[in-house]
């Protein structure tokens, strides 16, 4: 059956998202473009981007709210149904899963009762596996509303997570001080985080991520120690091609330089 229109938001609810809205908007040359952090700003309001902030957001752009809902749909970092006060999300793709990410989940799973995208009866919690973190140096990886839990083990996740439902402060391992998913939306919509020494804060990236970046300007020296076949010891001589830190540093045959695979006569087009 057809959903009734979604009802309009309590007045003075509406003057002060409305008030919020104009802001942000004021910030694009089009209107049009201000639809994400729109979305951030109503999920700030009720957790999650409901109807009612979905035709919200509609009128204030001149948008359909197909529209609106297409674009809603397409980001998961917007809930479409009431959510917890805090989003722990646990990374399963590759490197994370075989490091003990799929171990983490699936004890969290068992610990709080839930399944993926569903919410504790407190409503403290909501628990989902997240397909990568762009944290791979430090995995397995969790995340609490976007800040970063780093190296965990199905032990220290299952305690960070009944801390967050006891109330007791929990400490990023990187960036910001934790707060509540509501708080972290309005970040997202772009308004500045008022909280002490918050925007200071911040998690850069591991060695791991970073030693490509520092070969390249000549700021750390190659390594010239080789890990030998299984059951040998370490060489600390370079083996033969181990000059090249990369096969794309090597030589590569090409047309010009292999006259035994030389290119052709580019084809005419259609032939």
């Amino acid at each position: 059956m057809p959903q009734l229109p979604a009802p309009a938001y309590p007045a003075e609810v509406r003057a002060r998202l409305e008030a919020d809205a104009k802001e942000v908007i004021a910030r694009y040359p089009g209107s049009r473009s201000a639809l994400l952090p729109l979305l951030h700003l109503v999920q700030s309001e009720e957790g999650y981007v409901s109807r009612t902030g979905m035709a919200f957001c509609a009128e204030m752009l001149g948008l359909t709210t197909a529209e609106v809902t297409a674009v809603a749909t397409f980001y998961t970092m917007y809930r479409r149904k009431p959510s917890g006060d805090y989003q722990v999300g646990v990374c399963t793709n590759t490197l994370c899963a075989v490091m003990g990410g799929d171990a983490i989940f699936d004890r969290l799973k068992e610990h709080l009762g839930v399944g993926n995208d569903e919410t504790t009866e407190d409503g403290k919690v909501t628990l989902e596996h997240i397909e990568c973190n762009a944290a791979c140096d430090f995995a397995p990886v969790v995340m609490v509303n976007w800040e970063f839990f780093d190296n965990q083990t199905p032990e220290s996740a299952t305690q960070l997570v009944d801390d967050l439902i006891a109330g007791r402060t929990v400490e990023p391992t990187r960036g910001a001080p934790l707060c509540t998913y509501k708080e972290t939306a309005r970040i997202l919509a772009g308004f500045p985080d008022e909280r002490p020494g918050a925007v200071a804060a911040t998690g850069g990236a591991g060695h791991a991520s970073l030693i490509g970046l520092k070969l390249a300007k000549g700021e750390a020296a190659p390594q010239a120690r080789v890990v030998g076949p299984r059951g040998e010891a370490p060489s600390d001589q370079p083996q033969k091609g181990a000059e090249h830190l990369s096969s794309h540093d090597a030589p590569q045959q090409t047309s010009a330089s292999d006259p035994d695979h030389p290119a052709g006569p580019a084809a005419e087009e259609g032939e």
